[in-house]
C-alpha cells in the first residue's frame, strides 16, 4: 500500500527501526544507514553470551526487507551522501540526538532546505525540547521508569522489576509510524512536509494514560497493590489446579460478581454483605481473594476455561511466549509472518507488524540487509561516479 514512499532511515537500536520495519512491511522502500561498525542491534546474541544463535532475531524483526548502507556520517563526504538521498525522499528517520544533528547540517531546517516535501521524523528519549532533549534514553529508563510506568506496575513495598528490551521501543515505532502517514496526507494538501516529532517519555506517558489522567484532574493516584489488597479484587489472577495463572477482568456493575458467584459453585455469596457492593469488596479484598483462591484450586484450567466462556467473562490464560507461538487464535489473528532467511533458502517465522489489511498479500517477507549489503548499489542509483565512490573508500565514508 505504501509502494512508492522512499523512507531514508538513519538509526539504530529498536524504536525508530521499527517504525521503518511497520513502512516496509506495508510497501515503502526503507534504505537504512548505518555506521560502518553497524547497528548494535545486530550484535544482540554475542553480547549476551549465546554466540551460538546465528544472527539476532531482534535486529531482524526491525530491520526485514529493507536496504542496507553503511555510512560514515562523521565525515563531510558521508553528510553529502545523506544530503544527496534525501533529495528525492519522502521521509527521513532518524533517532540520532538533535545536537548532533544540527552540528553535522542534519537536522530539519537543514534538510527541509534540501526537499521542502520531506517528511522528517525524529524519535529520541525525551524530544527535541527542553533541557535533556540530548539525553540518551533506551525504553527501559525513558519510556518506563522516567514515565511513570514502572512506579505503576511495581506493587507497593516490593522491588521494582526491569521492563523486557523494546516493548516501549515498539509502542513508540507504532505512533511514530501513525504520525509519519499523518504527515504524509497533510503533504498531499499543502505539498510541504512537517517535522513529526516521537519520544520514549511522552509514548510512555500516554501509554500510562488513565492513570496519569487521573492524576492530572485529581491530583492523586493509589499505589499499585498485592492481590489480596486490590482496590478490585475480582480483576485479579488467579492459579488453577496444577500451577496455571489466569486474569479476569469483570465489567463494571453488578452483571459480572453475580457470574463469578455462579461460576464458582457459590451462589450465596452474591449476598453476602462483605461482598456485594464494590466498596465492601474492597474492604473485604483479601477475605474474597481467599474465597475465590480455594475455589480456583480445585479444577485445571480447561474445566475453568468452560466456565468462564460460558459465563459470558472476560478472561485469558497467563499464556508463555512457547505457548503464545503455537496459539491457534494468535495465528488465525495473522500475528506471525515467513520471513526469507539471508544468503540461504528457506523461511523462519517472525512477528507480523500489528494492524492487518485482510485481502493484502501476507507472503513472505525479504531477508533483513547485511550491513552495508547495498551501500554500492544505492550510491550508484543516485549517480556517483567511480572516481567518487573511490573517495568515499579513501576518506573512510564507505567501507573499502
Amino acid at each position: 500500500m505504501l509502494e512508492g514512499i522512499k523512507v531514508i532511515e538513519m538509526a539504530t537500536y529498536i524504536a525508530a527501526p521499527g517504525a521503518g520495519g511497520i513502512l516496509a512491511d506495508w510497501g515503502a522502500e526503507v534504505i537504512k544507514v548505518e555506521p560502518l561498525s553497524g547497528c548494535p542491534m545486530r550484535y544482540t546474541m554475542a553480547n549476551m553470551g549465546a554466540d551460538h544463535l546465528k544472527g539476532s532475531a531482534i535486529f531482524d524483526l526491525d530491520n526485514r526487507g529493507k536496504k542496507g548502507m553503511a555510512i560514515n556520517t562523521q565525515t563531510p563526504e558521508g553528510v553529502e551522501a545523506i544530503k544527496r538521498l534525501v533529495k528525492d525522499a519522502d521521509v527521513f528517520l532518524t533517532n540520532v540526538r538533535p545536537g548532533g544533528l544540527e552540528r553535522s547540517g542534519l537536522d530539519y531546517a537543514s534538510l527541509a532546505a534540501i526537499n521542502p516535501r520531506l517528511v522528517y521524523a525524529s524519535v529520541t528519549g525525551y524530544g527535541l525540547e527542553g533541557a535533556e532533549r540530548d539525553r540518551p534514553g533506551f525504553d527501559i529508563a525513558a519510556f518506563y521508569a522516567r514515565s511513570g510506568i514502572g512506579w505503576l506496575q511495581t506493587v507497593k513495598g516490593a522491588e521494582p522489576t526491569i521492563l523486557r528490551t523494546g516493548i516501549g521501543d515498539h509502542t513508540t515505532s507504532m505512533a511514530t509510524v501513525g504520525g509519519i502517514l499523518a504527515a504524509i496526507i497533510e503533504r498531499q494538501k499543502t505539498g510541504k512536509g512537517r517535522l513529526v516529532e516521537a519520544s520514549l517519555i511522552r509514548t510512555g506517558i500516554y501509554a500510562a494514560g488513565s492513570d496519569t489522567a487521573t492524576q492530572l484532574k485529581h491530583g492523586k493516584l493509589g499505589s499499585t497493590k498485592s492481590r489480596h489488597e486490590s482496590v478490585a479484587p475480582l480483576s485479579n489472577f488467579f492459579k488453577a489446579k496444577g500451577d496455571e495463572w489466569f486474569v479476569i477482568v469483570p465489567r463494571q456493575g453488578k452483571v459480572d460478581w453475580t457470574a463469578i458467584c455462579h461460576v464458582i459453585g457459590q451462589p450465596e455469596l452474591e449476598e453476602d454483605e462483605r461482598f456485594n457492593t464494590p466498596k465492601g469488596r474492597r474492604a473485604n479484598a483479601a477475605a474474597l481473594v481467599d474465597i475465590l483462591d480455594a475455589a480456583f484450586a480445585g479444577h485445571d484450567l480447561d474445566y475453568w476455561r468452560k466456565k468462564l466462556d460460558a459465563a459470558d467473562m472476560i478472561w485469558a490464560p497467563l499464556t508463555r511466549p512457547a505457548e503464545v507461538a503455537k496459539d491457534p487464535q494468535a495465528i488465525a489473528s495473522g500475528a506471525y509472518v515467513e520471513v526469507r532467511n539471508n544468503g540461504s533458502e528457506g523461511t523462519y517465522l517472525s512477528p507480523n507488524s500489528p494492524i492487518r489489511f485482510p485481502g493484502e498479500d501476507e507472503g513472505p517477507k525479504n531477508a533483513s540487509p547485511e550491513l552495508g549489503e547495498h551501500t554500492l548499489t544505492v550510491l550508484k542509483d543516485l549517480g556517483y561516479s567511480e572516481a567518487e565512490i573511490e573517495k568515499l573508500k579513501a576518506t573512510k565514508t564507505i567501507a573499502g
